[in-house]
């Protein structure tokens, strides 16, 4: 056994030297830029499958392995690490460090929840869409972890105070502790150590409300501790988790900069169809946000029917009077939101500055009126969402947040210093660039694709399935998509799969945003496994769930996901793109085959 051991320990280096040697032979055989651009791309995409390099890492193997086949040169590969995405990930990072310091994203979202009420299921609906909107602009992983301590105190308190209660009725003593206007310590430690928690939330509570009932199930919350009381209690916490990792992944669908594979895909388009133009931060907006919004309240009722019913009636019920468990649920929102105190002068800058980005993306080019671009029209195309980014993002550096004060030898206190909105350091710690070299290694493989033909032999190797239904190919890369980007990260799927289907589209003479644009949006649908993606991983530690509760969820929520974005292609998308001619921004590529 011990051999066995040894290569489990080294299992990783094993699978490197292996992917290595058995792949060698393709350019050693062929001989030519085509087979050596595959090598490097089969190389790449074994290394992001199975991680067995860092992604970062492995984003890094273009840039060496291109020179040497003579691909690209250093220089050119060099260039392709740095584009104006990244210019637009800076600004956008400038803004989510600014509202998670000053604790805006905290106030959206507690005033959303108080807005929807405290009804279970509305409450849910509360939670997934002010989780979604957060998402629209944050990271999907920050948001979850923000949210996730206070579904998590809410949900505590509904089953302290249910405990409470039953408690009451089975005996005569009084002055019990009331649990439900108490907040757990950890929801406090969750509050202040967020940067933690992004990366490994570890919640605890230590109120013993399960003690009250006889009927309590046996099965204890791995991570708190604690008993539910009945399967209902465990069956809320179950969806509650839930609710909040599904809707941070569908909120990012909606803006571009809402999720990296949105970024990935607008950059790589716009590299390789500059004539086309119709990609930006608008005219995203417009085609997802109605997805988007279906496929949250689909999911809202499948998971809501999944864990604890759907009752209309119920929901519904004008006059109804709240149950001991919603008030008790209201007053710890309340007191949650009380904590904040009233929105502070930071807090107001901070969010006129998201409205002004956000207005002024959305207002740069339209496309159904001319926008503000057009006063530059001696300079068509030179002004792009990241100088929008990039402007605000600056400003978060200039405009002050507080005065810096020193007590002078006479004991006065005097202002010698301002500090801005965010320093350079808290900006650097927000600033994923692990992220940023994946993307640059993602656009420097696409490069590489391109320069040696490896693309274009694509294209015509797979131009035969141009004589199936467009319907058909779109479904058919859509669920490919959508299962690869359940065992890989989505970077790196987005990011092996787009050389591909660009060349694919070009060969069956299709637009080529018929299949790129499904197949982005699919590739978010990582909702089976908790290590599909970090919303997923950070709710699963909380211990409510198993594996079987995310596939059963998961599963329902990718159907319903792959379905609306293939109904959203034949309706409103279709022609806000004259996706049914082929567009004239587009190559056409002749039969050939590989030399």
């Amino acid at each position: 056994m011990k051999p066995f051991s040894y290569i489990l320990v080294y299992r990783r280096f094993l699978i490197i030297i292996c992917t290595l040697l058995v792949l060698l032979p393709l350019p050693i055989i062929l001989h030519n830029k085509e087979a050596k651009c595959a090598y490097t791309l089969f190389v790449v995409a074994i290394f992001w499958l199975t991680e067995t390099l860092p992604l970062s890492v492995t984003a890094l193997l273009p840039a060496l392995m291109f020179p040497l086949f003579g691909i690209m040169s250093s220089k050119m590969v060099a260039s392709a690490y740095f584009k104006d995405f990244h210019l637009l990930l800076i600004g956008v990072i400038c803004l989510a460090t600014s509202i998670e310091k000053w604790n805006l994203h905290k106030r959206i979202a507690l005033r959303m929840v108080m807005m929807v009420g405290v009804n279970p299921a509305w409450l849910t609906l509360g939670f997934m869409s002010s989780t979604a909107f957060l998402s629209m602009w944050l990271s999907n992983t920050s948001t979850t972890a923000m949210v996730m301590p206070i579904v998590e105190a809410v949900a505590q308190q509904i089953i302290s105070i249910e405990a409470e209660v039953e408690a009451t009725q089975m005996t005569s003593c009084s002055g019990s502790t009331n649990f439900g206007l108490e907040m757990d310590e950890c929801v406090n430690e969750h509050e202040t150590n967020e940067k933690k928690e992004k990366t490994q939330p570890v919640p605890g509570h230590s109120s013993d409300a399960g003690k009250t009932s006889s009927k309590m199930e046996s099965a204890k919350n791995a991570v708190t501790g604690k008993k539910y009381r009945t399967k209902k209690d465990h069956m809320m916490c179950k969806l509650m988790c839930l609710c909040v990792a599904y809707s941070s992944t569908i909120g990012g669908l909606t803006t571009i900069t809402g999720t990296s594979t949105n970024l990935i895909f607008a950059e790589h388009f716009n590299i390789r169809y500059p004539d086309c133009r119709c990609i930006n931060f608008g005219s995203w907006f417009l085609f997802s946000f109605p997805a988007a919004i279906i496929i949250l309240l689909l999911s809202w009722i499948w998971l809501q029917w999944l864990f604890l019913g759907f009752d209309f009636k119920e929901m519904f019920k004008c006059g109804k009077t709240k149950t001991v468990k919603e008030k008790a649920c209201a007053e710890v929102i309340k007191q949650e939101y009380k904590k904040l105190g009233p929105i502070r002068y930071q807090e107001i800058v901070t969010l006129v500055l998201f409205i002004v980005m956000a207005l002024l993306w959305f207002s740069r080019d339209p496309g159904f009126v001319s926008g503000w671009s057009a006063l530059f029209s001696q300079y068509p195309g030179f002004a792009t969402d990241s100088t929008v980014a990039l402007l605000i993002g600056l400003l978060f550096f200039l405009i002050p947040a507080k005065k810096l004060t020193k007590t002078t030898p006479t004991g006065d206190i005097v202002a010698f210093d301002y500090s801005p909105l965010i320093t350079w350091k808290e900006f650097q710690s927000f600033m994923p660039w692990d992220i940023a070299i994946l993307f640059g290694g993602g656009f420097a493989l696409a490069d590489g694709c391109e320069k040696s033909g490896l693309s274009q032999w694509i294209g015509n190797k797979l131009s035969p399935l141009g004589s199936l239904p467009v319907w058909l190919i779109i479904l058919i890369s859509s669920l490919l998509v959508t299962s690869l980007t359940e065992v890989a990260s989505n970077p790196a799927t987005i990011t092996l799969l787009l050389p591909i289907l660009s060349p694919l589209a070009e060969a069956i003479h299709v637009n080529p945003l018929y299949i790129l644009l499904p197949s982005t949006l699919c590739t978010s649908f990582a909702f089976l496994l908790p290590v599909a993606n970090p919303p997923n991983a950070i709710v699963f530690s909380y211990g409510h769930l198993n594996i079987m509760d995310m596939v059963k969820a998961g599963l329902g929520v990718n159907i319903v996901g792959v379905a609306v974005v293939m109904l959203a292609m034949f309706t409103w998308i279709a022609p806000m793109f004259d996706l049914y001619t082929y567009p004239s921004w587009a190559p056409t590529i002749s039969n050939g085959t590989m030399p």
